[in-house]
């Protein structure tokens, strides 16, 4: 590890060709769908956090956009296609090397499904959200965010953080 020429950060640079291999952040998309009012969440069927309900996302794949990728892993997650109105959140969580971008949508039609991703897939009332069975802190805090966005009946863009001591 060094830091290359006119770079600031301690890199894995190759000592015979100087290939610097760079270790960027990874993005996570998806959506926050929407039926009737209510919130579509999927019980997590696989790990980390099986068993614990989430929104529909997951790492966003080479050749595709934030929005291709929030929209595929609905679908994957849920069965459902949704329709995409305004990125929502964006959550960065530096100690896990991740940002996290969630779009708010809608879906065309109650069509949803548990798939291998997900054990169940459910709609929530905004009241009855199962805060305490939550997956990840970006699911929680987005799922905040459109809450309080809700009551006002204006729906904005959210930035955060997430930090972890891991000292």
């Amino acid at each position: 590890m060094e830091i290359p020429e006119g770079d600031n950060r301690k890199r894995a640079v190759c000592p015979n060709c100087e290939f610097i291999d760079y270790d960027n952040p990874r993005m996570i998309t998806g959506t926050l769908p929407l039926f009737q009012g209510k919130v579509l969440l999927c019980k997590r069927n696989i790990e980390p956090r099986k068993g614990y309900w989430t929104l529909p996302a997951g790492f966003m794949e080479n050749s595709e956009t934030t929005l291709e990728g929030a929209l595929r892993e609905t679908l994957e997650e849920s069965g459902s296609v949704a329709i995409a109105k305004q990125p929502f959140s964006m959550i960065s969580i530096p100690h896990v090397n991740q940002v996290h971008i969630y779009y708010l949508a809608e879906l065309q039609k109650a069509d949803f499904h548990p798939t291998s991703e997900s054990s169940e897939v459910e709609l929530f009332e905004l009241a009855d959200i199962p805060w305490d069975e939550m997956a990840f802190s970006s699911v929680t805090k987005t799922l905040e965010f459109f809450i309080e966005d809700h009551k006002s009946g204006h729906y904005g863009f959210h930035e955060d953080n997430i930090i972890v001591n891991t000292q």
